[in-house]
């Protein structure tokens, strides 16, 4: 089951209410995605724990393997 990178987006805005969020579709597969996901909530956080936050508010979509493949750049916004 595919997803539209308008859901993604919405989802991560969910989470990160104030961030700067781009999200594409790599593909045109609606399977296959890299976001840039710049927010308050990553000040101080290392980028893996970054990273795992994104995962955490994906994370129904990524078990369900509606997003096969996710390249994710995250950044702490000042």
């Amino acid at each position: 089951m595919a997803i539209d990178g308008f859901e993604i987006e919405k989802l991560l805005r969910e989470a990160f209410p104030t961030a700067t969020i781009q999200v594409d579709d790599l593909a045109g597969d609606r399977n296959h995605y890299s976001a840039v996901v710049t927010a308050q909530e990553f000040q101080g956080l290392t980028r893996i724990k970054q990273h795992q936050l994104v995962y955490s508010a994906l994370k129904n979509e990524l078990a369900s393997e509606s997003i096969h493949a996710l390249a994710l750049k995250t950044e702490p916004r000042n």
